[in-house]
């Protein structure tokens, strides 16, 4: 076989290698888009058992399915979500990344118009893609798991900002005196 026939052989495969991980990453971007979306409606909606079920096995060993929808249901009044912006998705094995924007109305102290913009980590368990954004611990060992993806970005607190004037302001809550 001459040495062009043979590079032939070696590009096409590779070509096609190529596409078969394109379409699997493309596969997996798309899987957690639907997730992240599925878990703004729940929590939209008030679903609160389903977001239960979409929390990592970790979580849900720490915290009860009473006690994580009792927070959630006593903040309920607090906020009033409209919709979610994705923005750009990472994805490395079992662990992916999330930008993304909240919007709503904050009810309580006082009505406006918000955003949050975060970060949603999320976690590949028995074939689903699980939230863990709240769950410092389990973020912390994926991420140090895979130090490669770690590098890739970098982790940012999530802001929230307030509509004042027709432009987002950020806001920050004002300090509270520590009590003994």
């Amino acid at each position: 076989m001459s040495i062009g026939r043979k590079f032939l052989i070696v590009m096409v495969a590779m070509m096609t290698a190529l596409g078969a991980a394109n379409s699997a990453l493309g596969s997996n971007e798309s899987e957690v888009r639907a997730a992240v979306n599925q878990i703004f409606q729940d929590l939209k909606s008030r679903n609160y058992d389903a977001l239960y079920e979409t929390l990592p096995a970790a979580s849900r060993t720490r915290m009860s399915r009473d006690r994580f929808t009792g927070a959630l249901k006593r903040a309920q009044d607090n906020y009033a979500l409209d919709r979610i912006e994705i923005g750009r998705i990472r994805v490395s094995g079992s662990i992916a990344v999330v930008d993304t924007s909240l919007y709503g109305r904050l009810l309580r102290p006082f009505d406006a118009e918000g955003k949050i913009v975060a970060q949603q980590y999320l976690v590949r368990e028995e074939g689903k893609w699980r939230v863990a954004t709240g769950d410092r611990e389990t973020t912390q060992r994926f991420l140090s798991a895979n130090p490669a993806f770690a590098r890739q970005f970098h982790l940012q607190p999530p802001r929230v900002y307030i509509r004042k004037e027709g432009g987002w302001v950020e806001f920050t809550p004002p300090k509270r005196a520590r009590t003994n």
